[in-house]
């Protein structure tokens, strides 16, 4: 009898097999074996029989000769050789271990790796560097709640790169439009007001609102990879001489206003807090800007960074406004 074996893909006249019809058998030696029956395998043959393999992996006796028997099914080869005292390797067995114990070395690196990729790392938050006490509060209480997650804080005015890795959250005062490509949402609004030092007050006095500049010092924060909208505001409310000193450090311009250098436009939550800063008039209604967490996508996928996300959003938004936006 002739048996017809069709190839996939191929237009040519089909192929002959001779002999009986291909059996279970045949196509089963075709097909690659579970890591479980290497790892029967390795115990049969370290251990010298099914009883004590089976004792060293936790199962019945009988499961591991079916195991046994399977492989040698599959690979077509005697693996042991079977008398009284137990299971004796074959010379075939012997030339398999190398590969059965590559299989095995293969099989524990990936389940190392696998709790390494699961295991929560740092999350890594971004902020210009003010968190008021209630921020602090927020973030106390989530550290309280999740003593298995650490986050780390990446101070930095500028706008860190979270699609390639800079930072996985940023916390920031939206001066533009985020990305379309990270995950966001507001979760609250930032108020800036002109504030000055005590000395300044002694030595000028403090003006009353934005008409009363004449004769007042100022200093403002410019930097080439953050929208300088409040230095900006400052040069179109008074003349250039007026503008002592403009700083790129975030710090180094708090202590300029602080030193009574002049005055500056500084983040109200933040400053209000402050002794050492007086404030001169209201929040400038148009320089409020929205808070917005982002987060890079590649770090969405991490559970840790789902858990801070969902709890800190909500009660960060309660606490500084527009908990519905």
């Amino acid at each position: 009898m002739v048996s017809l074996l069709f190839l996939k893909d191929e237009p040519q006249p089909a192929r002959l097999v001779s002999g009986k019809k291909l059996c279970c058998s045949t196509k089963m030696k075709t097909e690659g074996w579970n890591w479980s029956d290497v790892r029967v395998f390795l115990a049969v043959f370290r251990e010298g029989s099914t009883l004590a393999a089976a004792r060293k992996l936790g199962v019945a006796q009988p499961t591991v000769a079916r195991r046994i028997e399977e492989l040698e099914h599959q690979t077509g080869l005697t693996l042991f050789d079977r008398d009284t005292r137990g299971f004796k390797p074959t010379a075939q067995a012997h030339n398999l271990i190398p590969f059965a114990e590559a299989v095995e070395k293969a099989s524990e690196n990936f389940a190392a790796k696998s709790r390494e990729l699961t295991k929560p790392k740092p999350i890594r938050i971004t902020a210009p560097g003010y968190f008021s006490d209630q921020s602090m509060e927020i973030f106390s209480e989530f550290a309280a709640l999740n003593p298995g997650i650490t986050i780390e804080f990446v101070h930095s005015v500028g706008v860190l790169n979270l699609l390639e890795g800079e930072a996985d959250i940023a916390l920031r005062v939206a001066m533009s439009e985020p990305d379309e490509s990270l995950i966001g949402r507001k979760i609250g609004t930032d108020h800036f007001a002109l504030y000055g030092a005590q000395n300044y007050a002694d030595q000028y006095g403090l003006p009353k609102s934005s008409g009363d500049f004449r004769g007042h010092r100022f200093v403002t924060l410019r930097r080439d990879d953050v929208a300088d909208i409040q230095h900006q505001w400052i040069a179109h409310h008074v003349s250039p001489g007026q503008i002592v000193k403009s700083f790129s450090d975030l710090d180094m311009f708090h202590a300029s206003i602080k030193a009574g250098h002049g005055l500056g436009l500084v983040h109200a939550r933040w400053a209000d807090t402050d002794n050492a800063l007086l404030r001169c008039f209201d929040n400038i209604s148009e320089l409020s800007r929205p808070v917005m967490m982002l987060i890079a996508p590649e770090a969405y996928r991490r559970s840790e960074v789902k858990t801070f996300t969902k709890f800190f959003a909500p009660r960060y938004a309660a606490t500084f406004g527009d908990p519905s936006s």
